[in-house]
């Protein structure tokens, strides 16, 4: 009994003695690992630091600043984690360290794809600034002012005054309108004169009627093209440009000026649009008249002397 007591102190104390002097032999290696780790530590706040005025000079977004800055901080350190487990000479622990990172984020990525998608649609629409905050765009069949870019999705406040939340993605591979970056443009006007009426006379009136439009740029002559024969009028549209401000409901004022102008202009000078015709089947005969039709019957219906 005292023998197997006495071999186990042995044996502890022989484990013990060479765990003190591996701790000792690497006493060195670990004060330069924690040294490597506190200056590694200082270095990524240098890195967050001189990130975030570097990212400044590319986006005006707090959002973006403060995730890249976080990122090359945490890579920062993570770098000089590595490093310290080299110094402590734990490379099998690097790898392992590595390789479950790899996977963690190969995971990570197939679970959240839509919201990497956004996130990375964000990140780049914030850098490439196709749009900013106060710019009027259409997208995905919503028309109003950007109120806010984040980086999963942006908000949108419509004409009507509701507050659409649409993923950047959306925004980012569809195609989409920003008035605000047009200053001028241009509004076509869809009218139909009878077919009794002189097409240049139309014209002339159309075009004098239009030109004097209080909005219409300078140099831009007013365009008319005559489209088709429709159904009870002869088609045309009338195009012309105007000094554009999305903030401003300039592009609804001009074409209301342009639609009374028109108005005045054929009711001043005996030009008619048409309704809609319908023609009313009675038994007529191809170009045989109405009224011709309904005399003949009542002579037959009279009597005869």
């Amino acid at each position: 009994m005292d023998f197997g007591i006495n071999d186990a102190a042995n044996i502890v104390s022989t484990k013990l003695k060479s765990w003190l002097e591996a701790l000792t032999s690497m006493l060195p290696n670990i004060v330069v690992a924690v040294l490597v780790l506190i200056a590694f530590y200082f270095l990524s706040r240098l890195m967050k630091a001189g990130s975030r005025k570097l990212v400044s000079r590319f986006s005006d977004q707090a959002a973006i600043r403060d995730l890249f800055s976080t990122i090359i901080a945490l890579v920062t350190i993570a770098i000089g984690l590595v490093v310290a487990l080299n110094v402590l000479q734990l490379t099998k622990a690097v790898t392992s360290l590595l390789a479950g990172a790899g996977i963690i984020g190969l995971a990570l990525g197939f679970a959240f794809q839509d919201i990497s998608a956004n996130f990375i649609s964000g990140v780049i629409m914030a850098f490439r600034k196709p749009i900013v905050v106060g710019d009027i765009i259409e997208t995905n069949g919503y028309n109003g002012f950007v109120e806010k870019i984040e980086l999963r999705s942006t908000v949108i406040r419509t004409f009507q005054g509701l507050h659409v939340i649409i993923p950047n993605k959306d925004i980012f591979q569809n195609p989409f309108t920003n008035y605000t970056r047009t200053h001028t443009r241009r509004i076509d006007l869809e009218v139909g004169v009878s077919y009794g009426d002189d097409l240049d006379k139309v014209t002339e009136i159309v075009e004098k009627a239009v030109a004097s439009n209080s909005h219409i740029v300078d140099g831009q002559p007013v365009k008319m093209v005559y489209e088709e024969f429709g159904s009870s009028s002869i088609n045309f549209k009338v195009m012309f440009w105007i000094e554009y401000d999305p903030k401003n409901p300039m592009y609804l004022e001009a074409k209301s000026e342009a639609i009374k102008a028109i108005k005045k202009a054929f009711d001043a000078n005996d030009i008619m649009i048409p309704f809609p015709i319908r023609t009313l089947d009675f038994g007529i005969k191809g170009g045989e008249k109405l009224f011709d039709q309904i005399e003949t019957k009542q002579m037959k219906l009279l009597p005869k002397n």
